[in-house]
């Protein structure tokens, strides 16, 4: 029998103090992934906002197959959590196998951490420009750094 990944590999993964910080953070930015998602789910009910015409007959009719400003926002926001977490997910990973030291890479974590919450609080509560736009260009740094130190590492074998 074939395991997707065998007890002995999960188990060295852990140990990698490196890689147990980026999983801790990666979990935390799913969570908040799904934060955004249930509070997009909750101001279409809110809203009486609908996307999908099935779903109105049960709300009270296809009048209700509309788009609100504030849902649309809420929706916005969690298209750009998946956009911008999910390549972090795979840079995080592969990043914290290349060797890095656990304090770089828990701050390389920790920013793109807080400057996605920061971006998902100016984004629900319509914050006053630039604030957004700091917050993403925050967190790119980190996976821009990540991104170039993964390539110096694989370089030779491209």
């Amino acid at each position: 029998m074939v395991r997707i990944i065998d007890a002995e590999i999960m188990a060295a993964l852990m140990k990698n103090q490196v890689f147990s910080c980026f999983v801790f953070y990666g979990v935390l930015l799913v969570m908040k992934m799904y934060i955004i998602a249930i509070i997009t789910g909750q101001m279409r009910l809110r809203k009486k906002a609908f996307a999908n015409p099935e779903d109105t007959l049960r709300h009270g009719g296809l009048q209700y197959h509309r788009e609100d400003p504030y849902v649309e926002r809420c929706r916005r926001a969690h298209i750009n959590d998946i956009e911008n977490i999910l390549p972090f997910l795979f840079l995080g990973a592969i990043y914290s196998m290349t060797g890095p030291g656990l304090a770089v890479a828990r701050l390389h974590f920790l920013i793109f951490f807080l400057a996605r919450v920061l971006h998902s609080v100016a984004y629900l509560f319509a914050l006053q420009a630039p604030t957004r736009s700091l917050a993403y260009i925050v967190a790119q740094i980190p996976c821009i750094s990540m991104a170039l130190q993964i390539l110096m590492a694989v370089w030779q074998y491209a």
